[in-house]
């Protein structure tokens, strides 16, 4: 079927802001939201630092979750019900008028953040906390939706996934909307000594703000961040039914599989060159017609170098008049839910034709030669972006989004 997928509302919660407005605001100004760790004690760690959403967080929440259901709810679900809510609001949608059974949710999470930070949890909340499966359980009850319901779990694509998937249940008519997008946080004792334990992380303690630095000469390892990003995908026919803003459109992705190793991406990015291509193929976009690329981009040895020889070895004598940056430069990475917050700031692109920076970038890798927007955003025209997300077991995903017209 030839029905078009556009983009309607989206919210994101990261350690920039609560909501999508401050967010863009300090991305667009070079702005870094990585701290020491006050969740729990770092000092034991060889990494101490994250970006970390803010404290206010949990009073700010007070006002869109209710008192009970927030007892059975970890601070992450809470995180993703909260930015749910607040796209819904800004999108102007009112359920009453649709129908139910054909709107959706279809989130990417890896993690509830039911860990030993988690505060509050007992028997009688244990299990509730920790099905991941909840978040999107929760949005369906707020609103009596009756469509499409689940989560998706691809390490560090599975909000990227979910937004493919969420796609195809558009396109091929199974449903008119589709909230979309996921939600994170692996800010805990267990798993950053996890992360350190295979040599992942930045241990840049004493900079916080210039630890992640991706495509730098010194490059030391990601920082992890956490968050929520939902968008709200719709048919075309039914957005323009409800007189809603259309902010760009979903053109087309692909998913992929390496099958290559469980960590490490396929040598010289072969796995991310054909994750791009695909996804170019499946849209029918000329490739010298993109006009930006959110790389995933985290700041550690191999991606930073794999994924640059994938981008010019897709776009050819191209690549080098593509802007790419990398919003993991300021927001760390979040994991389950940075494929959706990097599909935001994308759309956010688009709609603003601005490209926010990749700070921290004072000293490029000299075999990393492309246009990384150093340190400063640019006004750039975008009309069709790009926005990758390449996860340990080789999971990737390419998403193609285009200027609405």
């Amino acid at each position: 079927m030839n029905k078009k997928v556009v983009v309607t509302g989206y919210n994101m919660i990261t350690s920039l802001g609560l909501n999508v407005d401050d967010s863009w605001q300090n991305l667009i100004e070079g702005k870094s939201g990585v701290k020491k760790i006050s969740l729990f004690d770092p000092s034991n760690h060889e990494t101490q630092i994250a970006a970390q959403v803010s404290e206010e967080f949990d009073d700010y929440s007070k006002g869109y979750v209710k008192k009970r259901a927030a007892k059975q709810m970890t601070r992450v679900t809470k995180m993703c019900l909260v930015c749910a809510k607040e796209a819904i609001s800004r999108s102007n949608i009112n359920f009453d008028e649709l129908e139910k059974d054909r709107c959706g949710v279809v989130l990417g999470v890896v993690n509830t953040g039911n860990s030993s930070v988690e505060k509050g949890t007992n028997s009688k909340n244990i299990i509730l906390k920790g099905m991941n499966n909840a978040m999107s359980a929760w949005i369906a009850l707020e609103y009596n939706l009756g469509g499409p319901n689940f989560t998706l779990a691809s390490a560090c694509s599975s909000s990227a996934h979910a937004i493919g998937t969420a796609y195809d249940l558009i396109k091929s008519g199974r449903a008119d909307m589709v909230i979309t997008g996921g939600a994170d946080s692996v800010i805990n004792p267990e798993e950053v000594a996890g992360f350190n334990g295979i040599y992942a992380l930045s241990t840049a303690n004493e900079h916080p703000q210039k630890a992640s630095k991706p495509f730098s000469k010194n490059r030391d390892g990601f920082v992890i961040g956490e968050g929520s990003g939902i968008i709200i995908l719709e048919s075309e026919e039914s957005a323009i039914k409800r007189n809603a803003k259309i902010y760009a459109e979903v053109v087309d992705y692909a998913i992929t599989c390496e099958s290559y190793n469980i960590m490490a991406p396929k040598k010289d990015g072969e796995g991310m060159a054909d994750t791009m291509e695909l996804a170019i193929k499946n849209s029918g976009v000329n490739r010298g017609e993109i006009n930006y690329i959110n790389a995933h981009g985290t700041s550690t040895n191999l991606n930073d170098k794999f994924e640059t020889m994938a981008i010019k070895k897709v776009f050819g004598d191209n690549a080098c008049n593509i802007p790419v940056s990398s919003s993991k430069s300021m927001i760390g990475h979040t994991i389950g839910a940075a494929g959706a917050i990097e599909a935001i700031i994308c759309v956010k692109s688009i709609e603003t034709d601005i490209i926010h920076p990749t700070i921290n970038l004072d000293e490029t890798d000299p075999e990393l030669d492309l246009d990384y927007v150093p340190n400063h955003s640019r006004k750039h025209i975008v009309n069709y972006a790009l926005s990758n997300s390449f996860a340990f077991g080789g999971h990737n995903s390419t998403i193609i989004f285009k200027k609405y017209l």
